[in-house]
């Protein structure tokens, strides 16, 4: 991974003058630490990104088009707000390997969820129960027991989780195939998070969605922890439907637009049972206003309202990085980032609960630590931004868009000398 590697500061200080990507830093603001002035290491892009700088004035353009031109704005160039996303559409579906009419960008990722599963989720008496991997974010559970209660099934029986071994904190996946063998004839849906929060677990989605599909299951994906974080091929693995915040490493603003995919399988499914509104209308027809509703083809049909411009307005500044940085660029780096952490810290009396091979890991690294929440205040008293899941998970991300290796090899030295001195 590393030629000649050695820990010192200087190794890293090469390491940056390697990177084809490390200009892309100039590009954030980074939190200032109010104790002394200096600008904070951010390691909490898995939570919430980084403002663009570009983020500002993109806003800041579309409130002086509101000042300036009120309604005509909706239809005046160069983006009239009733067509704004038409071409951040393509951005985000290269970010999560689909066709543009596959997605949209509306609402937000629990609401999103549960639209698709007004479609996707329909259970029958034999065929009922939601598959899910154990420690998913609470808000997809909490998602697939209302989903199970509404719909009549005791939500105790309907949702299934997948565990890791005993003594283990990740998920293996002929584990995770032999229980959808086992058990996927009474699987109405295969609800998944493509990168877990809590360990950092990139899945091997490709053979589960294979597996699923075989025994007749619906496939969901929650890619809000992987999207802009691992390569993502939704249209090519056949998964059904997704969705996935913006706010994390696409740094598209705090509680920003989600986006969500349907396949294109499902473009001409009008059949469907959905909750509609009038943005998903045709778009051709939908300002005539007709009586009679015509559904979008394609995941527009599953719009509701029409577009937040000033929250997609802070996501274009953020796409335009990401298109112009790609994402294979992206995952390279972040896979060499997470790489030269865990080569600094090896050693050290940490619990390392993220895999180990690149390959089954985004660009996160999470640690089981005592007192995990007094350590993480330690560290931003230290100008470095980690977080907390409870009850002892210390999670720590890479975003290879700003975060640089000597960033790394401060947090390293930083922890190094904690442990040093305890």
């Amino acid at each position: 991974m590393f030629l000649n590697f050695r820990p010192d500061e200087t190794f890293a200080r090469e390491l940056d003058r390697a990177d084809e990507l490390a200009d892309f830093r100039t590009h954030f603001h980074f939190p200032v630490n109010p104790a002394t002035g200096k600008l904070q290491l951010y390691f909490c892009g898995h939570s919430l990104g980084l403002q663009p700088v570009a983020a500002r004035q993109a806003v800041l353009t579309e409130l002086d088009r509101w000042a300036s031109l009120g309604v005509a704005g909706h239809f005046t160039p160069p983006h009239p707000w009733a067509d704004y996303d038409a071409d951040l559409r393509p951005l985000v579906a290269e970010l999560v390997g689909a066709q543009p009419d596959e997605v949209a960008l509306a609402n937000g990722l629990t609401v999103n969820l549960h639209l698709l599963l007004a479609s996707f989720y329909r259970p029958t008496r034999e065929r009922f129960k939601i598959l899910m991997e154990a420690r998913a974010f609470p808000s997809d559970r909490y998602a697939a027991l209302s989903q199970a209660a509404f719909h009549g099934f005791d939500p105790r029986e309907a949702v299934v989780e997948m565990r890791p071994r005993p003594g283990e904190d990740l998920l293996r996946t002929e584990d995770m195939l032999e229980q959808l063998e086992r058990e996927g004839d009474q699987v109405a849906l295969l609800l998944l998070g493509a990168v877990n929060y809590a360990t950092g677990q990139f899945f091997e989605l490709a053979p589960l969605v294979a597996q699923a599909r075989a025994k007749g299951c619906v496939v969901c994906i929650d890619a809000a922890h992987a999207i802009g974080n691992v390569p993502l091929a939704l249209h090519d693995w056949d998964v059904d439907c997704a969705v996935w915040c913006h706010y994390k490493y696409v740094n598209a603003s705090p509680g920003a637009v989600g986006g969500y995919f349907v396949h294109a399988r499902h473009a001409q499914r009008f059949d469907l049972p959905r909750f509609v509104g009038w943005w998903g209308h045709r778009a051709d027809t939908r300002f005539l206003m007709p009586d009679t509703y015509e559904l979008a083809a394609g995941a527009a049909g599953w719009q509701l309202s029409n577009l937040p411009i000033l929250s997609l307005a802070a996501l274009r500044a953020s796409l335009d990085l990401f298109h112009r940085a790609r994402m294979a660029r992206l995952r390279a780096k972040a896979v060499r980032l997470t790489a030269y952490a865990l080569a600094l810290l090896d050693g050290l009396p940490l619990q390392l609960i993220t895999p180990r091979d690149p390959a089954a890991r985004g660009g996160q690294l999470s640690w089981r630590v005592p007192e995990a929440r007094p350590l993480a205040a330690w560290f931003q008293e230290q100008g470095l931004i980690v977080d907390v899941r409870e009850p002892d998970i210390l999670r720590m991300a890479v975003a290879p868009l700003y975060t640089s290796f000597h960033d790394v090899w401060q947090l390293a030295q930083v922890w190094r000398n904690r442990l040093a001195t305890t």
